[in-house]
C-alpha cells in the first residue's frame, strides 16, 4: 500500500490512470485556489460569497493536508528516505515538500494567533499554493533546472543591471536636481526614473528636461534594451542545453542520412575510385 501511494503521488509512472487522475485533480484544485484568492479581493464578491470562499478554502486545505501526510508517510518507499524517522525528516526538508507545507500553513497559523491583522496578512500566503504546480508540471520543473543551471550568469547580469541603475540614477540626479528638486530630490528618488528608463517603460511622471539630462536618458534607454535582452538570451541557451540533455538521457539521437548516387550506389561522401584503364587514366586514382 505504501509503495502504491508513493508511485501515485511521487513517481507518476506512464499509463497509470489513477496517478494521472490524482495529479490532474490536484492541479485543478491549485488553479481554483489561486482564482479564489484573486476573487476575494473584490469587495462585492467577498461580502456576498464569503461563506462559500471559506468552505472552499477548508475543503482545499483538507485535501492538501491529506496529500502532504500521505507523501510524508509513503516517502520511506524511496531508498533515499528509507529510514522511518530520519528519512521522513529528510523528505520534509526537500524543496517540494517544504512548498507543500507552506501551502497549508496559512490555514492553521491563524488558529494560534488572535490578532486579526496577522490573520489578514497570512491569507496572502495562500498564493504559495501556486508553487505546488512545480510538482505536476514538467515545464515548471524544466524552468527550475534552467534557472539552477544558469544562476551564475543570471546573477552576473543582475549585478551589472544594478550597477547601471546606480550609475544612471547618480548621473541624472546631479544633472537634474537643480532644475527639478522635487522629482530628483535624492539618488534613491532618482532610481525610480532609472528603473522605468532602463526597462524602457517610461511612465512619464518623472523625466529629464535639461539637454544633458535628455542625452543621458537616451543613452540609458539604449543600454537598457541590451541589458534586458541579455537575461533572455541566457535563459534561451539554458533551455536549449536542457532539451539536449533530456534527449541524451532518453536515448534520442540524430540519425545520419546518407545520400547515395542513383547510378553506382556509392555514398557521395565516400571517396570514389576510377578503375585502371578507365577514362580517368592508367593508374587507380582517388577522385
Amino acid at each position: 500500500m505504501k509503495r502504491w501511494v508513493h508511485e501515485i503521488l511521487e513517481v507518476s509512472p506512464p499509463g497509470n490512470r489513477v496517478s494521472r487522475i490524482v495529479n490532474l485533480s490536484i492541479m485543478a484544485l491549485i488553479v481554483l485556489n489561486v482564482v479564489a484568492v484573486i476573487l476575494e479581493t473584490v469587495e462585492e464578491l467577498f461580502s456576498t460569497y464569503d461563506p462559500l470562499f471559506q468552505a472552499f478554502d477548508t475543503f482545499s486545505v483538507a485535501v492538501f493536508s491529506i496529500e502532504y501526510l500521505l507523501r510524508v508517510w509513503s516517502s520511506t518507499a524511496d531508498e533515499e528516505f528509507a529510514s522511518p524517522v530520519r528519512g521522513r525528516l529528510s523528505f520534509m526538508r526537500t524543496p517540494l515538500a517544504f512548498i507543500d507545507l507552506v501551502a497549508i500553513l496559512p490555514f492553521y497559523l491563524p488558529l494560534l494567533f488572535v490578532d486579526l491583522r496577522f490573520v489578514r496578512a497570512i491569507r496572502l500566503f495562500r498564493l504559495f499554493r501556486l508553487f505546488k504546480m512545480a510538482r505536476y508540471s514538467e515545464s515548471m520543473r524544466t524552468l527550475g533546472r534552467v534557472l539552477a543551471l544558469k544562476k551564475e550568469e543570471l546573477l552576473i547580469s543582475l549585478f551589472t543591471l544594478l550597477t547601471l541603475l546606480v550609475f544612471s540614477s547618480s548621473m541624472i540626479y546631479y544633472v537634474e536636481h537643480e532644475a527639478q528638486p522635487e522629482d530628483f530630490s535624492s539618488i534613491p528618488a532618482a532610481m525610480w526614473w532609472g528603473v522605468v528608463t532602463l526597462t524602457t517603460v517610461g511612465y512619464g511622471d518623472v523625466y529629464p528636461i535639461t539637454p544633458v539630462g535628455k542625452f543621458i536618458g537616451a543613452l540609458v534607454i539604449l543600454v537598457g534594451i541590451g541589458m534586458f535582452a541579455l537575461p533572455a538570451g541566457i535563459l534561451a541557451s539554458g533551455f536549449v542545453e536542457e532539451v539536449h540533455r533530456r534527449r541524451e538521457e532518453e536515448g534520442v539521437c540524430e540519425v545520419e542520412v546518407a545520400v547515395v548516387c542513383p547510378h553506382c550506389g556509392r555514398r557521395i561522401d565516400e571517396p570514389a575510385y576510377i578503375e585502371p584503364g578507365g577514362p580517368g587514366g592508367e593508374e587507380e586514382t582517388e577522385a
